[in-house]
């Protein structure tokens, strides 16, 4: 069946409790909310719902919903300026998963990495491939920010290498991190979800053997490694700095990514007392930062 949708702008102030009046006083079968910048949903800090600066609300609803009536009762809220912007658009009704997944193709990072959808056939049977399906985690490598992860794992050694994976989502880093050569990897998130789509792609790839994944409180006490990649956000990089820092052992090697721009160079302060910081790589409007630890 076709279905309608409304958009409209909100705040992180706001947007729960338009979301809110949707549900209850408008019939919205479902709300979402979605970056106006059109950026990924990322993992929050426990305890935690991160929205963003400026957030368009999505509701849907049956096709046969009186549009007019529901900008009305929006208007009426008093959630919302009198000239809020709005659109109204009918979708389609489609196989949504199946229209991803025929959009979903083999990518390529740097000489030798490709990331290949678990349903498609790899282009190039002698080069690194790790066969992917993220499944309800996040990862696939079309963002940018996992795209600088990945190119940097590709450009550097890994042979022989202990790798942490912080904040593993899907599983994409840590599985071509040993694809690349590592002897081990850990996975480190706070959504179990995640756990299980790291398991699953690993088993996958043939490479369970060398991936263990925990949630924070229960990974072992100590825990170090050669190299750590951290792909999550901004305000946890800075919050857990001290926490990813020490995960990296003397004259290790650490890259972090979910950073904008305008994010970058306070992010990197946390960890200049104990790298030294490689020129910061940009990609769309997103960063990696890369650097080595003081031995």
């Amino acid at each position: 069946m076709p279905w309608i949708q409304i958009k409209l702008n909100a705040t992180k102030d706001n947007a729960e409790t338009i979301s809110d009046m949707l549900m209850e006083e408008t019939g919205a079968l479902s709300v979402t909310f979605l970056d106006a910048k059109d950026t990924p949903i990322f993992e929050p800090l426990p305890g935690e719902t991160r929205l963003w600066g400026d957030i368009d609300v999505l509701a849907l609803y049956d096709a046969e919903a009186d549009t007019q009536f529901i900008v009305s009762q929006i208007k009426n809220s008093g959630l919302v300026a009198e000239d809020f912007a709005h659109k109204v658009e009918q979708l389609e009704d489609k196989d949504w998963e199946r229209e991803w997944m025929d959009n979903f193709h083999p990518m390529k990072f740097g000489d030798r990495l490709w990331i290949c959808p678990s349903w498609r056939d790899v282009p190039d049977p002698e080069a690194v491939n790790v066969m992917l399906d993220p499944g309800l985690a996040f990862g696939t490598g079309t963002h940018a920010t996992t795209a600088l992860c990945l190119e940097w794992l590709e450009g550097i050694d890994l042979q022989g290498k202990t790798v942490i994976d912080f904040g593993c989502g899907s599983g994409i880093l840590a599985i071509a991190a040993i694809k690349l050569g590592a002897a081990k990897v850990v996975g480190i998130d706070i959504d179990p979800q995640a756990l299980i789509a790291s398991r699953d792609n690993a088993e996958r790839n043939g490479v369970a053997d060398q991936l263990e994944v925990f949630l924070p409180q229960n990974q072992p006490e100590g825990l170090v490694a050669d190299v750590v990649v951290a792909n999550i956000l901004a305000a946890p990089l800075r919050e857990l700095s001290a926490i990813i820092k020490g995960h990296v052992k003397p004259n290790g090697l650490l890259a972090m990514s979910g950073v904008l721009d305008t994010q970058a160079e306070d992010v990197a302060n946390h960890y200049r007392d104990e790298f030294q910081i490689d020129p910061i790589q940009e990609q769309n409007e997103w960063c990696r930062i890369s650097g080595q630890k003081q031995g």
